[in-house]
């Protein structure tokens, strides 16, 4: 694990994620020792193994991990489609275990929900599907109208309202699903592998739909997925998830900077890659003893600035950029550089030291 912070204590974040509002303090969701078991006569299976941590208003907290983490489960018990076997479960400060049927069904109008088969009736227009929830919750015909237009309107649909599902594209029907999961006004939305079903292009335009979402009517969002690309793009916060249990949890940044799991680097390679391509390792590790290689990541304003030029020019030794690539999250800079130093030993430890007193992190790999 190294000698970082503990996977937990990585929720004490060092970077204020940019463009979410400022009301953190203000908790949503909370597991607290949240276990369930599935049990059948052959055996007993164990899907979530004593899940803690707080959604806050304002949040777009993704879950990520591999098939059979458990992510499904643990969000299937916010509107209790899943009661946990013991733990509790927390929602606008009310343990959803506890509730009659009435509390539950009150509580559920505040949670929408986007699946990722969409979950559409077939036999139904947009119009009509948006306008489901209402309906249920006998909202008043004018109403009902007003709200689903106003919401075709928000999801770039109006001129689809009489369409029925097998006219649209995955995309338009992802859309549908988000305006019926906002039409009852919740304050929460969870999303199921919202967008696993479609293509890359679709996908980038429904992520920027849902930071809309959270802006514009200031919904807080727990989405799962297995996409660690969906968490960059949107997330402000993450929990890394692997056979039930919450193994690294805190703000994104912070995890991408200094994954402290090997699931979660797996992960962060996935869309930050810093690998060595292995013909050039062997050649360096060849010609070991004669230069030093270092990883160096750059977070915001480092992100600009020309360290590898000035330790060419302030030391005798040649500088050799293996790999290099930059992204943004949550609107910071953030970059990794893996650089060969050749020279001197005294030299190259000057240089070394030179970075350390950078913006950036540094690390000797060989």
């Amino acid at each position: 694990m190294g000698n970082g912070p503990s996977v937990l204590e990585a929720s004490i974040t060092t970077h204020s994620p940019i463009g979410i509002q400022n009301e953190r303090n203000t908790s949503v969701v909370e597991f607290h020792d949240v276990h369930k078991l599935f049990t059948s006569k052959e055996k007993t299976t164990v899907a979530l193994k004593g899940v803690t941590f707080t959604v806050n208003k304002g949040d777009i907290f993704g879950v990520i991990g591999f098939s059979g983490a458990g992510k499904s489960t643990l969000l299937r018990t916010v509107n209790l489609l899943e009661r946990p076997t013991s733990g509790k479960v927390i929602v606008g400060g009310k343990d959803v275990t506890k509730l009659s049927v009435a509390e539950l069904r009150n509580t559920k109008k505040d949670i929408g929900m986007i699946f990722q088969q969409f979950h559409l009736l077939e036999t139904k227009t947009v119009f009509e599907n948006v306008s489901m929830p209402l309906l249920l919750s006998q909202t008043p015909k004018k109403q009902i109208q007003d709200r689903v237009f106003e919401l075709l309107s928000f999801v770039g649909l109006t001129e689809k309202a009489k369409h029925y599902p097998d006219q649209l594209s995955g995309g338009q029907k992802q859309r549908v699903g988000i305006a019926r999961a906002l039409a009852t006004n919740p304050s929460i939305l969870l999303c199921d592998e919202a967008t696993s079903a479609l293509d890359p292009e679709t996908t980038a335009s429904i992520l920027q739909l849902l930071k809309r979402v959270n802006k514009e009517y200031n919904i807080t969002i727990l989405m799962i997925t297995h996409e660690m690309n969906v968490i960059k793009e949107v997330c402000n916060r993450v929990a890394v998830m692997s056979q039930g249990e919450v193994i690294e949890l805190g703000n994104v940044l912070d995890v991408f900077a200094n994954p402290q799991t090997e699931t979660a680097r797996n992960f962060v390679k996935s869309v930050v890659p810093d690998n060595i391509p292995p013909g050039v390792f062997r050649i360096l590790e060849a010609n070991r003893g004669k230069s030093r290689i270092f990883k160096i990541q750059f977070i915001g304003e480092g992100s600009g600035q020309p360290m590898i030029s000035q330790v060419a020019k302030r030391f005798k030794c040649d500088a050799n950029v293996l790999f290099g690539n930059i992204t943004e999250l949550q609107g910071i800079p953030f970059g990794n550089l893996i650089v060969e130093l050749q020279g001197s030993e005294p030299e190259i430890s000057r240089a070394y030291q030179f970075m350390l007193q950078q913006n950036a992190i540094v690390k000797e790999i060989l």
